[in-house]
């Protein structure tokens, strides 16, 4: 290949540009002699890049390029590093240029030692020590030069050593020379910025004191990844400032340094300190500690895993060190480890838009934040009893966890791999321009990925290219990393329960429970033997257990209740023993298990409802048109109730078909809801859909077990009229079925038989419902019939016309305004609605008297009817801009205005809303807030019962439960607080609209 006869073309030699001809003939290399190094040329990163930046410098050097001429055609290992690193960097290809005698530092083989470094670094700008505080072991100089030129000085010098650096790490994609691996670049960078903060406190020292002697003990603290000397090329470099005392000099030095640093190398943040930016640049080792016995949250202690002392005040340093680093090995006590833990995992998840996830080395999907906080959470939660652990840099810490049993080996070690990959990447990237980014090219941008790969010395395999290459590499290692972080938490919990190979973990019973805690479970004792109970499993079904657990592990830890999705998912693995589909169907659709792992840590309502109907869980997977849950019509599951139900001879076969129909639509609709693949609306309707459906089928089977019976026809005609939430068609899942029964006698049939009659079907059809079982309860309300609970449970369709004319009272009016045939008899159903709307909607509206009645009965409402003990402004029924409030608001309106517009003949009070609008009896802004509440504590209702598993109105205060509630509701489950102010402030505004129509 070197020995060629002829000059290759600069086509040949992978260069581009044009003009590459007339360059290399410029610079003497169109001839045999030069093949070599024409060879070489052409294995820079880009050597376009690089061909420009040589033609710069042999213009800039002049006479000084015969010297560099020769190195080049003579010493393979400058030749290496030059073209290296002006392939690989334009931004020191013009330092190169810049600085004419740069060049000479590529001679040496070695790179400065730190000695060196700080040498340099400290004489850029004539620091001279003082002699004192050397004694002590710290570092703390002079600067001879101070202002802009001291800027100049420190960021030449800082780029020369930077130039040494990054030509000895890209040399081995030119020459055979040696690699430089990422641990040893990253210590090399932080050791130099130590050296460079060194020069810039020194000249801070000389702005602050002049000749005067310093009278402040100020020592920085290297944070992030200076702290764990893994830094990047181009990086913040965060610090935390201890001074003795912590005054205004103290301030103006560290504010100074900060200045000259950023200036002159890199962003030196100091965010990190305690309260932030909000906070004091500088405190006194007694105030930090002060500071983070009290107020300090978790992720502060996490960045202070990484804290090393770094100049200034070592002695001091070292007293802060030793006093913080203790704190970091007991964050994990903290009762509120695991909440801010979950939530700094989102927020990293959130900071990238879906659109550049793909391509973030940093905070993406399968990318180094996935492996440094994975790492981190580990060394927290063992490192208080292992002392082994607590190291800084990621590769050293995955080492240890891996040397302590906590991960297994081949997990360590390719997690270990990729991490180093990712961040080769990200080096190579923003030693391009010397600029922090963290955002690969487009995979389709084919010049830019082609310089990554051979940046990253990437070369071609077989018939791939070295981009093609590079996409599938960077497509592995990111599938690798998310799965490793899967496993790296769980994997080892079942290796430690089922005692595979001893040589491969040692995670022993008090480690397992530990890193249980800290993924949320309160009970880690319980859990562990939850894992090894499913662990254990026989056979195929325990194989399939083994390959699927770390993930499902991993859902249910981000679930607001670990625990009871754990124990849930076990009582119902213990339920399908003799299933197959069901592990096959977790294995095979990561849809379903990530939907059921959910379900199961968030609604005890839905865990119970599955152990009884299993079958649902098949329903979690997509379909051609999207979401199986949502391709079944409530009209069409009411239609399979009922035919499945009366289809039974046997009473209480019908019962148990019509239930488990029953428990099948509510498992669908609450998985939907929570899933978020239903709306208030949609919920309600479906809830009262099948409510319907199941009246329905009761009174047809009762009916037809009393004809067979009687072994004559039905005397009466039966229809059971909604009311309530029912008759609206917004029910929610506590809501009980408020119903009149009506009848209507056959021809012939005397009144008092056919009303005996379907009194005994009524109640027939009452306790056949009610009926105690595991199900959600089925009561059947009649307490709104005509007087109340004293009187008889059915009526004739005359009874009712007579008694309304004549008796009908104010609350029995407005409980008309709901009235809707749901069920039995469609023709006397509508009869009776055609009865019912003379009553509720009269020719003149309802009188002032019925009116001001209404509203003393709200009043009392309001007053008496709240359970003793409850909070007002978080009742969702009864509280302020609850339910009732909303409800009763809508009705009042339509008692006294619906006999003008029809369009408020509604049962429904979203949509009773809409017509309250759109004629303006109210403004927009006034049924926006109402129709705003009345969703909100329908949501919150709806999500009290799917958590607790029971009817239940009342939010919970600020905690675990509440976080729970407002995550069924659809919030993240660390904003259970804010979930808690929307409630309110939605709640008080509508209520300021229901005083508005009611007065006061």
């Amino acid at each position: 290949m070197y020995g060629r006869a002829s000059v290759p073309s600069a086509g040949r030699l992978g260069l581009l540009d044009g003009s590459a001809a007339a360059d290399l003939a410029a610079l003497g290399w169109s001839n045999e002699k030069s093949i070599d190094v024409l060879w070489s040329l052409s294995r820079a990163p880009d050597a376009d890049l690089a061909l420009r930046a040589l033609i710069r410098m042999h213009d800039a050097v002049g006479a000084e390029w015969a010297e560099i001429d020769a190195e080049i055609r003579t010493n393979k290992a400058f030749r290496g590093r030059l073209f290296g690193v002006l392939g690989s960097s334009d931004a020191i290809g013009d330092h190169l240029v810049a600085e004419t005698s740069s060049w000479r530092r590529l001679l040496s083989d070695e790179l400065p030692d730190r000695d060196e470094l700080f040498r340099q670094m400290l004489a850029s700008v004539g620091a001279q020590p003082e002699p004192e505080e050397v004694a002590k072991g710290n570092l703390v100089y002079r600067a001879a030069i101070t202002g802009p030129k001291s800027v100049v000085a420190l960021r030449i010098a800082y780029r020369n050593l930077l130039l040494e650096l990054a030509a000895h790490d890209v040399a081995s994609t030119v020459e055979d020379e040696p690699v430089m691996w990422f641990p040893n670049v990253g210590a090399y960078l932080a050791d130099l910025a130590d050296a460079a903060l060194t020069g810039a406190l020194a000249v801070a020292y000389r702005e602050v004191f002049g000749d005067k002697p310093i009278t402040v003990r100020l020592a920085v603290i290297a944070m992030g990844k200076c702290g764990a000397r893994e830094l990047n090329y181009v990086s913040d470099v965060d610090v935390v400032f201890v001074s003795e005392p912590a005054d205004g000099k103290s301030a103006r030095i560290a504010g100074e340094m900060m200045r000259v640093g950023t200036l002159a190398f890199f962003e030196v943040d100091a965010a990190l300190r305690p309260e932030g930016k909000a906070g004091a640049l500088t405190r006194t080792l007694e105030s930090h500690l002060a500071y983070y016995k009290r107020w300090a949250k978790t992720w502060e202690f996490q960045a202070l895993l990484k804290a090393r002392p770094m100049t200034g005040d070592m002695g001091l340093a070292r007293e802060y060190y030793d006093a913080v680093n203790p704190m970091v090995w007991h964050a994990a006590e903290r009762d509120d480890f695991v909440p801010e833990v979950q939530a700094m995992r989102r927020r990293v998840e959130s900071l990238v838009p879906e659109e550049l996830r793909d391509r973030n080395l940093k905070l993406g999907s399968g990318s180094l934040r996935d492996v440094e906080f994975a790492v981190q959470l580990l060394q927290m939660v063992h490192g208080r009893v292992d002392e082994k652990l607590r190291v800084q840099a990621t590769v050293d810490a995955l080492a240890a966890l891996t040397a302590g049993g906590y991960v297994g080996r081949d997990d360590g070690a390719n997690l270990s791999a990729s991490y180093q990959f990712l961040r080769l990447l990200e080096h190579r990237l923003q030693l391009q321009k010397l600029s922090r980014t963290h955002l690969l090219p487009a995979f389709d941008d084919e010049p830019n990925m082609r310089w990554l790969a051979r940046a990253a010395h990437i070369r071609r395999q077989g018939d791939k290219s070295a981009t093609e290459v590079l996409r599938a590499e960077i497509r592995h290692q990111s599938l690798r990393i998310r799965r490793l972080h899967e496993k790296l938490f769980y994997r080892p919990l079942l290796e430690s329960v089922i005692h595979f190979n001893a040589d491969e973990l040692t995670l022993s019973s008090a480690a397992a429970q530990r890193r249980l805690a800290a993924l949320g479970y309160a009970k880690p004792d319980r859990a562990l033997s939850h894992i090894r109970a499913l662990a254990s499993g026989a056979g195929r079904r325990g194989q399939i257990q083994l390959l699927i657990l770390p993930q499902l592990l991993e859902l249910i830890g981000r679930t607001p209740d670990p625990d009871a999705g754990l124990l849930n998912y076990r009582n119902l693995c213990d339920e399908l023993v003799d299933q197959d589909w069901f592990l096959r169907l977790l294995r095979d659709d990561g849809v379903v298990a990530e939907r059921l792992m959910k379900l199961l840590g968030t609604s005890e309502f839905i865990a119970n409802l599955l152990m009884r109907s299993p079958e649902t869980i098949r329903l979690y997977s997509d379909g051609s048109h999207g979401p199986k849950l949502c391709e079944q019509q409530p009209e069409d599951v009411a239609k399979g109730l009922i035919a499945s139900t009366v289809r039974q001879r046997d009473l209480k076969r019908a019962v148990a078909v019509a239930r488990s129909h029953r428990r099948a639509e509510l498992a669908r609709i609450a998985s939907a809801d929570i899933l978020g693949m239903m709306d208030v609306p949609q919920v309600c309707a479906a809830l009262s859909s099948v409510w319907a459906a199941v009246l329905n089928a009761a009174l047809s089977v009762v009916i037809d077990e009393s004809v067979r019976q009687r072994e004559e026809p039905a005397p009466a005609r039966m229809a059971v009229i909604g009311m309530g939430r029912l008759g609206g068609g917004e029910l929610g899942y506590g809501s009980d079925a408020d119903v009149l029964f009506v009848c209507d006698p056959e021809p012939g049939v005397d009144e008092e038989t056919a009303v005996k009659w379907a009194r005994t079907v009524a109640e027939n059809v009452r306790t056949m419902l009610g009926s105690p079982s595991q199900d959600p309860p089925l009561e059947v309300d009649t307490g709104l019939r005509p007087e109340g609970r004293n009187g008889p449970i059915v009526r004739t369709l005359a009874s009712y016309a007579a008694y309304y004319d004549q008796w009908a009272l104010p609350w029995e009016i407005q409980a008309l305004l709901r009235a809707h045939q749901v069920a039995g008899d469609n023709d006397l159903g509508i009869a009776f609605l055609h009865m019912a709307d003379r009553i509720r909607y009269p020719e003149g509206g309802v009188s002032g008297e019925a009116v001001k009645e209404i509203r003393r009965i709200k009043a009392r409402v309001d007053s008496e009817r709240l359970p003793r003990g409850a909070d007002p402004m978080t009742h969702t029924k009864l509280g302020r801009g609850g339910l009732a409030d909303i409800e009763w608001t809508v009705q009042l309106l339509q008692l006294k205005y619906a006999h003008r517009y029809p369009a408020l003949h509604n049962t429904s009070t979203l949509e009773s809303l809409d017509a309250i609008g759109s004629v303006e009896l109210l403004g927009e802004n006034d049924v926006a807030l109402l129709k705003e509440a009345w969703l909100t504590a329908t949501k919150a209702r709806n999500a009290l019962v799917l958590v607790r598993g029971k009817p239940v109105d009342q939010l919970p205060g600020p905690g675990q439960q509440l976080r729970q509630i407002a995550y069924a509701a659809g919030w993240a489950e660390d904003e259970g607080a804010e979930f808690l102010e929307h409630y309110l402030r939605v709640t008080r505004r509508a209520k300021v609209v229901v005083r508005k129509v009611f007065g006061g």
